[in-house]
């Protein structure tokens, strides 16, 4: 007999003691005893689906029923399964030892306390606060912002202003954007929620108005010394606009003069790029003037998508006092007036070129505008995009003509 052979037998010997005899009957009786439950169970189960459950009253107490035998049956099997493990086995394990789950490739052990114990589960925390950011950097008007950021950074870029120069005005108008869209959503959140405004970070819960509220105010910090770096009289003439954008955030818009702090805040731009060459000298008073008129123009064009929502939770400006038809008529105005201003602040062609296709873009705007209302404001747009390149082209005549020397030895050094 083979030594494996005579190795079974003699533990099957062993088992067939006083007490293992005493173990089968009890285990014996035990899988009887769940067999009967079981068909016990089922037939009643039969019982109730073929006359129809009578209410929930019954349908709980058949499935509490059914529960407690399916529980007690898992009990004596696992009773079973203990019983008939091998004697050193089940002295080696102890009371507090890992109870043996057997699967159909792996054994694994896990301990009776942890077996019991709920899983815990944590939410993951960064996956929120990614949201968070991702709902902050929505809240501030990303689109002007960047578009903003760009086009003084180009003017400045064309001015004269070196790499350096460039970088100081670009980090410094940024901040003051995004200080000014930030401000702007943390004030208006209750206004937002009233008029339903989901579109709104704040009002979607993508981030709250304290945190946007604490961003604008780092922001506008980091603005000011941003803002100096360019000169005194440059990061003034910056800070003046930044604080006329915070004032229409904080309660002009509401007012008749709302189209006041666009005048000054885009007009401060380019004094800002000017103040800023070499030698710090003044702008010229057309494109300050041509930038306002812009100003004016981006107010209308901006406040008219939102115009039904505003009125609702009691914003007055003037775009709202004059209403959208007067909207849509007025809109192109100010903005041809900002090409006249840059076509003949230094007369050539193509300012003469472009104020003709001002004025053509205009003219179709308004005679469309009956049959579709959205015409005029596409032709605005477009006009203000002649000024926008209208206005980089000038760059070099931002400054008066007697700093003219000076911008040229600051070309020659970068």
């Amino acid at each position: 007999m083979p030594n494996g052979e005579r190795v079974g037998l003699r533990w099957r010997l062993r088992r067939t003691g006083a007490g293992s005899h005493r173990a089968a009957e009890t285990r014996a009786g035990a899988t009887t005893g769940a067999i009967q439950e079981r068909e016990k169970a089922k037939a009643r189960w039969r019982a109730r689906r073929k006359a129809g459950a009578d209410g929930d009253g019954e349908k709980t107490a058949g499935d509490e029923s059914a529960a407690i035998a399916t529980a007690g049956d898992r009990e004596r099997r696992h009773s079973a399964r203990r019983n008939s493990e091998p004697t050193s086995f089940a002295r080696a394990r102890g009371p507090h030892a890992p109870v043996p789950h057997r699967s159909p490739g792996k054994v694994t052990h896990v301990s009776e306390a942890a077996a019991s114990s709920p899983p815990t589960v944590t939410a993951p925390a960064r996956p929120r606060e990614r949201a968070s950011m991702v709902g902050l950097l929505l809240a501030c008007h990303p689109v002007p912002t960047v578009a903003v950021t760009a086009l003084v950074t180009a003017l400045a870029a064309a001015a004269g202003r070196d790499a350096e120069g460039c970088a100081l005005v670009g980090a410094a108008v940024l901040s003051g954007q995004l200080s000014v869209g930030w401000c702007n959503d943390a004030v208006d959140a209750a206004r937002d929620r009233a008029a339903a405004r989901t579109g709104k970070p704040v009002v979607a819960g993508r981030v709250g108005a304290e945190r946007v509220a604490l961003a604008a105010r780092v922001a506008l910090v980091a603005c000011v010394p941003l803002s100096y770096a360019s000169g005194p009289a440059a990061g003034t003439a910056h800070l003046v606009g930044v604080g006329a954008a915070w004032a229409y955030d904080l309660g002009a818009k509401g007012t008749a003069w709302s189209w006041v702090p666009y005048a000054v805040g885009f007009g401060s731009l380019p004094a800002f790029v000017a103040f800023g060459l070499p030698g710090r000298p003044a702008p010229t008073w057309w494109i300050v003037a041509a930038a306002a008129l812009l100003g004016c123009g981006a107010h209308l064009a901006d406040a008219l998508p939102d115009l039904d929502a505003d009125c609702v939770s009691g914003v007055r400006g003037l775009p709202h006092r004059l209403g959208p038809a007067r909207i849509r008529a007025l809109t192109p105005l100010p903005l041809l007036g900002a090409t006249a201003l840059l076509a003949y602040g230094r007369p050539d062609r193509a300012g003469r070129l472009a104020l003709v296709g001002a004025a053509a873009l205009a003219g179709a705007g308004a005679l469309l505008g009956g049959r579709r209302p959205r015409t005029p404001f596409a032709a605005a747009i477009a006009v203000a995009a002649i000024d926008v390149a209208l206005l980089l082209r000038r760059g070099t005549g931002i400054a008066r003509p007697g700093s003219r020397r000076v911008r040229r030895s600051s070309r020659q050094c970068a």
